[in-house]
């Protein structure tokens, strides 16, 4: 089905992205491409799909892939008709069948007799009745352009689709959609998600690193198993070769210690023996020469060892570099912050909520928001925020310290370096080079210190928001996480996991990742009609 083979591609500005990749996907393969942030996954696709041209390389493909992207607003000017590929054909089509049968839209219309059936057909499925082809994507929801994009599949036929984090901005409903396609479809699929139970149902993982695609014939469960044995080996190597880099610098100890001893003793018997100056001099200069010599070899041996174990250690997951450190809340567990009885709020004299909400969390609860588009979560996010007031209903507020963290991370500010970033969150004067060791911990180097925000990835902003809460005088009280998983890639979701089970306070979380559910251990459910 599809062959890549010394595949390299470099960026306009030169940096190289990935270099003689080699892959091979056979008919009715179901392959998920997962690799850290910034490895390529997204630019990969996007040369399979004919979007980009590689560097060098040779690309063989036995059919023309369908391609659902990311979706970033980057289609809205276009209306459905326009981004599925299909408006030419359907104003042939109409054009045909009001009477004006020329060779022109025959030609455009290429015998595709059920192009309209297949594109009502395909929006059915994919719950979008409502949604008109004509109509501007700029209108849609997130998770209404991406469904607009996966009808595409039905109505293209393709045997051979791309999809790039397709599960993102889709609610429950949808997803469950998406995974029994995948389940039942024979099309051959490579996909790039952080949907765990996405992945699950691929039957090939393929790991894209810069000089590598490493093949995992399993699904991601079965990659996580491979990856940890792989892991504790490499722990061991590290050991045996820290050890190695020990009894190294102790030969070398030795070594000279007993080289000094001669020396020290020939000097001795030699001076006894009344040698002449000249001559002790001579001596002196070979013994030293001797010792240089020794201590020569065991440098280049120990260097050597060292050289084998930092390379080991960079393949060390950040995860396992990083380290949290939050200070506990303030506020004992089980406080009650917020309580609400009878409360709505109405928009244009329309009430949001079907029923008036009873609501109420306490320090040290994780609570998920769950409801459909439209339902008021983020309403009901604004009023415990105190940045909205209920227009119906008794409401009670206790202080407490909220943050409020975005699927775009609006915390940072564009304008401004990394570590001015971090300063804006140093309340307790954290002197430069105790702010920048905390910089460090989140994996920011001293080259990224004068970075601008605004060229952070996804991955990088959620970092940078999580040290800049360690770096703050306490931990928020309460942290809402609006769709936290959504831009993120698996290695980034991890640490967030990771800093979450450590944080004490109390948790908001709206989302539709049912395995990140799991992970940050939701203890109550809100849910919103």
């Amino acid at each position: 089905m599809l062959t890549l083979h010394e595949l390299t591609y470099i960026h306009p500005d030169k940096e190289l992205l990935f270099s003689n990749i080699h892959l091979t996907i056979n008919t009715h393969n179901k392959v998920a491409l997962i690799g850290n942030n910034g490895s390529g996954k997204s630019t990969l696709l996007k040369i399979i799909a004919g979007e980009l041209t590689p560097y060098t390389g040779q690309l063989k493909a036995d059919a023309v892939p369908y391609y659902v992207p990311q979706i970033f607003g980057q289609f809205d000017h276009l209306t459905v008709a326009e981004a599925l590929k299909i408006d030419t054909k359907l104003i042939a089509l109409k054009e045909i069948i009001s009477g004006n049968a020329t060779e022109e839209n025959f030609y455009k219309l290429d015998d595709d007799w059920t192009i309209e059936e297949r594109c009502q057909d395909a929006l059915s499925y994919w719950q979008l009745n409502d949604i008109d082809v004509g109509q501007r994507l700029e209108s849609l929801s997130g998770g209404q352009k991406t469904k607009v994009f996966l009808a595409g599949i039905r109505i293209h036929q393709s045997d051979f689709v791309l999809l790039d984090e397709p599960s993102n901005h889709l609610d429950l409903q949808a997803r469950q959609l998406l995974y029994e396609f995948i389940r039942s479809t024979k099309t051959t699929l490579l996909v790039v998600s952080h949907d765990r139970k996405l992945l699950n149902l691929l039957n090939t993982t393929f790991e894209l690193s810069t000089n590598n695609i490493s093949i995992y014939g399993g699904n991601y469960d079965f990659y996580k198993e491979q990856k940890e044995i792989e892991l504790l080996a490499l722990n061991q190597d590290l050991k045996s070769k820290e050890k190695a880099l020990k009894q190294a610098k102790e030969k070398e100890r030795e070594a000279l210690e007993r080289q000094n001893k001669l020396d020290s003793r020939g000097k001795k018997k030699q001076e006894k023996a009344g040698v002449a100056r000249i001559m002790m001099n001579t001596l002196r200069n070979n013994a030293e020469n001797s010792t240089a010599k020794l201590k020569g070899v065991h440098t280049e041996k120990i260097n050597g060892i060292r050289q084998e174990f930092q390379e080991l250690r960079s393949q060390i997951p950040e995860i396992d570099k990083m380290k949290f450190e939050f200070d506990g809340s303030h506020i004992h567990k089980g406080k009650l912050l917020f309580s609400a009885e009878g409360m709505n709020f109405s928009y244009n004299q329309k009430p949001i909520w079907r029923n008036e909400l009873d609501v109420e969390l306490r320090s040290g609860e994780r609570v998920l928001l769950k409801g459909a588009n439209g339902t008021g979560k983020t309403t009901l996010i604004k009023i415990i925020l105190g940045q909205l007031e209920p227009q119906k209903g008794t409401l009670k507020r206790q202080q407490n310290r909220a943050i409020y963290i975005d699927q775009d991370y609006s915390l940072i500010d564009d304008n401004v370096s990394l570590y001015e970033q971090a300063q804006l969150f140093n309340e307790t004067g954290l002197q430069e080079h105790e702010v920048k060791i905390r910089l460090n911990r989140f994996l920011f180097g001293k080259d990224s210190w004068n970075k601008l925000c605004t060229l952070l990835s996804g991955g990088e902003r959620l970092r940078l928001v999580l040290c800049c809460l360690t770096i703050s005088e306490q931990a928020p009280d309460v942290i809402i996480l609006d769709e936290p998983t959504n831009n993120l890639d698996i290695q980034n979701i991890d640490i967030l996991v990771a800093a979450i089970q450590e944080y004490e306070g109390s948790l908001i979380v709206v989302s539709h990742d049912e395995h990140f559910q799991e992970q940050i251990k939701i203890t109550r459910v809100i849910e919103l009609i």
